[in-house]
């Protein structure tokens, strides 16, 4: 094997372990908004464990954020509680960087 192909796998092992980070992190996050959002409408903490694993599945819908934006939106507004694209959007920047603290002190 020459040192090309060496170079290769470990480029190639490197990308597969930032794509599973990612993956983590990302999953972390909704799980968190999940719960943030939960918290916003009053919800039991059964209802809220729940209700943060329907935020971590509606993230399999499409690529992107959006499908999970569209779903705290939908869900929050239809539960009464007044908020904006914007306050969601402030959430998932905060939950994303709590997310790849706790990740990050996980380790």
């Amino acid at each position: 094997m020459t040192t090309f192909d060496e170079r290769e796998r470990a480029f190639e092992a490197r990308f597969v372990m930032d794509q599973d980070l990612q993956f983590r992190i990302t999953a972390r996050r909704n799980r968190l908004l999940g719960q943030w959002a939960a918290v916003q409408m009053k919800l039991t903490p059964e209802e809220t464990d729940a209700y943060a694993k329907a935020v971590v599945q509606a993230d399999f819908e499409e690529a992107g954020d959006e499908d999970v934006v569209r779903k705290l939106l939908g869900d929050l507004t239809a539960a009464g509680v007044e908020v904006d694209d914007a306050t969601v959007r402030q959430a998932l920047s905060d939950k994303t960087a709590e997310a790849r603290r706790q990740f990050m002190e996980a380790q």
